[in-house]
């Protein structure tokens, strides 16, 4: 049977007003070009709800009890990582069988959505002090003064497929829960190693690292890209330079030739990558590598190359990204 049109609430409240003045159903189902069923229907509706408006549906009863589902969110709040299989197999041993789909509906109509959990850094508490010290007193900067640094980091691109990643149950805005995320370590080894930097006019330098990087390696790439790249990105004078608390970048020989070269540096809480806008460009840059699909590691550096240099040097561009 075809499904029949819905009556617009003018019309249901046009019945009733007819209603009203003594017309009888048949009349007001003439005069509206409506069955007498759908008036009478209409009619019996007002007087007993003293409304015209759609009443809530019942609908199919819900699979799982009231009970069940304040057992399966107490589960997934204390353990976010908790999967739809093992919550379906806790309700099969309470004796009430679900499947995975009804699981993941009930979680949503209690604000918990299935999500890949966010990689961050490690903490200890020293580090936690650290960062919350940098924000405090960078917490009032003027746009112009952080757009006056060049940010740097090294990041590796992998040559096939992404590092694995698990899901779990959150709510909104909670990506950042410590239960909600993955801690992560330093980077070691990978396909291939970069150094880049970046401003808030665009980017600056990208270079390959070919072996591994020590103290004498990260100045030369310095000495060789760091001066052009602030050339190239016109920057201010005073500019800063950001980078983190690597031991390559803290070494003593490293702090001598900042002096020398009298470079101003950003002082940096340690175990705080995620703080660093160019992880946004990183991010950016490894979707564009990814979609090219390099077959072997000279074309995934011949990408690399190339679709950072597509990245547009667009200042409206690179204050979203550092943001």
């Amino acid at each position: 049977m075809a499904k029949t049109k819905e009556l617009s609430k003018d019309t249901r409240n046009k019945i009733v007003d007819l209603h009203q003045v003594g017309k009888t159903e048949s009349a007001i189902g003439k005069q509206l070009g409506l069955k007498k069923s759908t008036v009478g229907a209409i009619i019996r509706k007002w007087k007993t709800y003293k409304t015209t408006d759609n009443l809530p549906r019942s609908g199919a009863p819900r699979k799982i009890s009231p009970r069940g589902v304040k057992m399966i969110t107490r589960t997934v709040s204390k353990n976010p990582r908790t999967t739809r299989g093992d919550l379906v197999n806790d309700l099969q041993r309470a004796g009430t069988k679900v499947t995975k789909p009804t699981i993941s509906n009930t979680l949503r109509r209690q604000g918990l959505k299935s999500c890949s959990a966010r990689r961050v850094p490690l903490l200890k508490p020293v580090h936690v002090q650290a960062r919350l010290k940098f924000a405090r007193e960078h917490l009032d900067d003027p746009d112009e003064d952080w757009e006056n640094v060049i940010w740097s980091d090294e990041t590796k691109i992998e040559l096939f497929g992404k590092n694995s990643t698990r899901r779990v149950w959150r709510t909104k805005n909670a990506e950042l829960h410590p239960k909600n995320t993955i801690p992560t370590v330093k980077h070691g080894g990978g396909n291939i190693m970069l150094w880049g930097c970046f401003s808030a006019k665009g980017p600056g330098r990208l270079i390959r690292v070919k072996e591994r990087m020590n103290g004498a390696m990260y100045r030369e790439i310095l000495s060789e890209n760091l001066l052009p790249s602030a050339r190239a990105l016109k920057m201010k004078r005073g500019w800063v330079f950001q980078h983190d608390n690597d031991p390559k970048h803290t070494a003593r020989a490293t702090k001598e030739w900042f002096r020398k070269k009298h470079f101003k540096v950003l002082e940096w809480p340690s175990q705080s990558p995620d703080l660093n806008p160019i992880e946004n460009l990183w991010r950016e840059l490894k979707v564009r590598v990814a979609q090219r699909q390099p077959q072997n590691i000279t074309a995934l550096e011949e990408i690399c190359m190339e679709e950072w240099a597509k990245i547009p040097n667009n200042k409206r561009v690179y204050n979203k990204v550092l943001r």
